[in-house]
């Protein structure tokens, strides 16, 4: 695995100045805490990087192809994805918050005629339901983020691409798709799974499982 720019400057500046603080780290790379948010979960997760509560960040001496790496990259998104939740973007906005609510899910995926065209989140429900907007003569098609602007991954990504890009987008879930066909310049994807939040944690309780 190779580390951005901005990692290894982290990794020098707590191997300086262990314990540190994710707000000194900030500062340091005139950056805010929610924009190193990302990069520390990472450090962490592939164990390069101690995180100690009230205390700060310390390097933990441990080799960067740590078992946990080395797991979660040969596991493919394939492997662990789920069922997605779709909805057709003629849909009202209310069957589809119904939807979503019977199904106990944080975002659903929107389809026309076999091909993803579309996101919805909760939050976008929750923007629509308060703004006084009748709800029951919306379709999910006004209000959902279209393609190209949804982060989608494939069956061969790894489980460690799905949980980096969950943490860097902050999103809950991310649609598995292959490309079915190009039309008109544009390329088409047929959405085939899920991985969620709830299957990378799956997979982190089945690995202290030892399954």
């Amino acid at each position: 695995m190779k580390l951005s720019d901005r990692q290894e400057e982290i990794i020098k500046l707590v191997k300086e100045g262990q314990p540190i603080t994710s707000e000194a780290l900030a500062e340091k790379l005139g950056v805010t805490r929610a924009a190193l948010r990302a990069d520390l979960a990472i450090l962490t997760m592939i164990g390069i990087l101690d995180a100690r509560p009230k205390v700060g960040y310390i390097y933990s001496d441990k080799p960067k192809s740590s078992l946990v790496l080395d797991y979660i990259s040969n596991i493919k998104a394939g492997q662990i994805m789920s069922k997605p939740s779709t909805v057709n973007e003629s849909m009202m906005v209310y069957d589809a918050i119904v939807y979503l609510f019977l199904n106990d899910i944080g975002t659903v995926f929107v389809e026309n005629n076999g091909y993803l065209v579309g996101a919805v989140s909760r939050k976008d429900f929750l923007k629509i339901a308060i703004g006084g907007t009748d709800i029951h003569k919306v379709p999910v098609g006004v209000i959902m983020t279209r393609m190209p602007n949804i982060i989608c991954g494939a069956s061969e990504d790894s489980a460690y691409d799905m949980a980096k890009k969950i943490i860097e987008h902050e999103i809950d879930s991310i649609p598995i798709v292959e490309k079915v066909r190009v039309e008109q310049g544009k390329e088409q994807y047929k959405i085939i799974g899920k991985v969620s939040k709830t299957n990378i944690t799956r997979l982190f309780v089945q690995m202290g499982k030892g399954e």
